[in-house]
């Protein structure tokens, strides 16, 4: 699941809201062994554009 996260969220990127709900899947599906590498390779490649949306998605599955 985390190679179609990979391929899936740059595809969505352009709208906040479509990337938000992206991501919520993707953290669902990842198991949590890739959980650490998804959060990772989200923020190198999306902290600039959406730091508040990862930062609420990955804290929310932390919880």
């Amino acid at each position: 699941m985390l190679e179609y996260a990979k391929v899936i969220l740059p595809k969505v990127s352009f709208s906040r809201e479509l990337f938000r709900k992206e991501l919520a899947k993707c953290i669902s599906w990842v198991g949590d062994s890739d959980l650490n590498s998804l959060k990772e390779w989200c923020f190198e490649n999306f902290q600039e554009m959406y730091s508040d949306i990862l930062a609420e998605a990955f804290s929310i599955k932390a919880a």
